[in-house]
């Protein structure tokens, strides 16, 4: 399994940082420092499923909240968010911890 991802500049300085969750798991994981919020939920597997939404992948989204989650199976809009994902990736740095210098 290939994942990689984007986060928002606010994971650098979070506590309980979802950028260390990933590092610590190996994912690669980079910071979106262009814009101030990275508000996007999107995924995109096997290069045709798209998982978007409000939903935050947590537990209280989960079980808590009011959220939603849409899964479009259609290879050439998820091409499309692909695309978009590589131009936010393009100017997005690697994640190396809080330790480290961005």
């Amino acid at each position: 399994m290939n994942v990689t991802v984007i986060l928002d500049k606010s994971q650098r300085t979070e506590r309980y940082s979802e950028a260390d969750f990933f590092l610590h798991a190996d994912i690669p994981t980079f910071i979106d420092a262009r814009h101030n919020i990275a508000h996007n939920k999107i995924m995109v597997i096997d290069g045709h499923k798209i998982l978007t939404g409000s939903f935050n992948f947590t537990k209280a989204a989960e079980s808590e909240n009011a959220e939603n989650l849409l899964i479009i199976d259609d290879a050439a809009l998820a091409a499309r968010y692909a695309e978009n994902w590589k131009t936010h990736l393009s100017h997005s740095v690697i994640y190396k911890g809080k330790e480290e210098k961005q």
